[in-house]
């Protein structure tokens, strides 16, 4: 799937959906660290990862934001150095200036996110299917419009690619060696070469798979078609001889590939025929079949 061509302000979304999350990573980033600091000064061990925030560290951003609520608690300008006065969590300035950098990020990142709530009425696609899924915020649906490319996915399949859930020789498509395909580019001196490298978006597989598949499954199964599509084909996975060497985990795992996948098909068949293209059929449903549900379903009532 060619994903270069620009659909309608898709390119100018991207920017800011991109930023957001760059945002993002970089408060995460300087949030870890202050945890780190402050848990060294207590003499305990600090986290290693700094891309993801830990609930311990929440917790500890959260006392020390009160603690510094208080130190600048009714002062309409930031304080001094010379002025500069403690409590029991934040002890120095550093630590106070490190802490507003860090509320500041969090500021930043919200206006972002919030902006895309407006950005994206712009979109049919938002407006008609992605909005009223349970699961999808204005977050993830300005990342499933700004870097998918409907108009570049010919088939359902088209969509599974370009996101890594294709299957390469049985196994799921992922950076080993055996999955990089050759593909062409523009050197420097303006001549063509090859290179091996993966077919995907890595950012977008991120997204979909980590994020907004597992925030299918928060969604209480009544209310939820994905959750349900989660339910069913993990207790398919369960109770199948094929896979019960397979552990809870590598079952959960599959099963949230499959609903992303279910989901990939329904997002094809809306948002096809509102830029006005042709609608494939999938495979299952072409030479096994085999029709899932209509994305009719998730439409506003009119």
């Amino acid at each position: 799937m060619d994903n270069t061509a620009p659909v309608a302000d898709a390119g100018s979304l991207r920017t800011i959906v991109r930023g957001a999350y760059d945002i993002q990573k970089l408060r995460i980033m300087t949030g870890n660290r202050i945890v780190g600091n402050f848990k060294a000064r207590l003499g305990q061990e600090p986290s290693q990862k700094e891309e993801e925030m830990s609930e311990d560290g929440k917790k500890i951003l959260r006392n020390l934001r009160q603690a510094f609520d208080k130190i600048i608690d009714g002062v309409k300008v930031f304080p001094r150095q010379a002025n500069f006065k403690g409590n029991e969590l934040i002890s120095s300035f550093t630590e106070l200036s490190l802490l507003d950098e860090y509320f500041e990020l969090e500021r930043v990142e919200s206006k972002h996110f919030l902006r895309l709530k407006h950005i994206l009425r712009d979109f049919p696609i938002w407006n008609e299917f992605l909005e009223p899924i349970r699961g999808v915020g204005p977050a993830m649906g300005g990342v499933i419009i700004s870097e998918i490319n409907i108009h570049a996915a010919k088939y359902p399949s088209s969509l599974h690619k370009y996101v890594g859930l294709d299957v390469v020789g049985g196994k799921g498509r992922s950076r080993k060696k055996e999955h990089l395909e050759e593909s062409t580019y523009i050197d420097k001196d303006g001549k063509e070469q090859t290179k091996m490298g993966i077919t995907f978006n890595p950012f977008l597989k991120t997204k979909l798979v980590g994020v907004l598949g597992s925030s299918f499954i928060k969604q209480p199964a009544e209310k939820s078609e994905y959750r349900r599509v989660y339910d069913d084909y993990k207790n398919r996975l369960e109770n199948m001889p094929a896979h019960a060497e397979k552990s809870k985990g590598h079952r959960h795992n599959m099963a949230i590939r499959y609903v992303v996948k279910r989901f990939l098909i329904d997002l094809y068949n809306a948002w096809r025929p509102l830029e006005g293209l042709v609608v494939a059929p999938t495979y299952e449903e072409a030479k096994l079949g085999i029709k899932h549900g209509s994305a009719d379903k998730y439409k506003k009532a009119a």
